[in-house]
């Protein structure tokens, strides 16, 4: 995927320093799009689109700090790089141990801000594809049975069709029944295959 088909969005309630890094990575070919709130970046945000998030740290209403605490309660997979003055260094450092990718003091150094967003479009493309893998896995796992999610918790568990047929009190033939059509939903090709998408789907063996 190409850098024109990403998006980098600006929060800033400065609206000439939006305006200065929507000209400067506008130059580039870059697609900006600015925001003069948390909040707004909130109700606008599509982060199913490859981009990432350059924020101030200190906003009105909500910081960049907070913003950062809401991306992840989302579960966004857009990287954020902090923007911060001299004074603001200690709560970059926070929001660096909070998740963010990097900060960058005022004034920005461009040319390391763009070598930065570059690798954040990098490390997004990598997290969108992750997430449409656990979304997908998600829906397999919805279509189960509650026969067929016991049978894949003992599978996980590492108990043979006889020993899960024993814990559910149900025949040998009834679990390899349940295992065949667990196998198919989950397009399975070998046990080893189900066990790590249930673990990537977030089960406990």
């Amino acid at each position: 995927m190409s850098e024109s088909e990403a998006v980098i969005h600006v929060v800033d309630d400065d609206r000439a320093a939006r305006e200065g890094l929507q000209f400067m990575l506008g130059s580039l070919g870059l697609e900006v799009v600015p925001h003069g709130s948390a909040a707004d970046l909130l109700a606008k945000l599509d982060d199913t689109r490859r981009g990432c998030i350059l924020a101030d740290v200190r906003m009105p209403a909500m910081s960049g700090l907070e913003l950062l605490d809401e991306l992840k309660a989302r579960d966004c997979p857009l990287p954020v790089i902090m923007i911060t003055g001299h004074g603001d260094v200690p709560m970059a450092v926070r929001a660096i141990q909070a998740g963010a990718l990097d900060f960058f003091e005022k004034p920005v150094n461009g040319l390391a801000l763009v070598e930065r967003i570059r690798a954040a479009l990098t490390l997004c493309e990598d997290q969108l594809v992750e997430a449409l893998g656990r979304n997908a896995l998600a829906r397999q796992i919805e279509t189960l049975t509650r026969r067929e999610v016991e049978v894949a918790h003992g599978v996980l568990a590492g108990r043979q069709n006889k020993q899960i047929a024993a814990d559910l009190g149900i025949s040998l033939k009834t679990v390899e029944i349940h295992r065949h059509n667990l196998m198919g939903k989950m397009n399975a090709h070998s046990a080893a295959d189900l066990v790590r998408k249930l673990i990537a789907a977030g089960w406990e063996a």
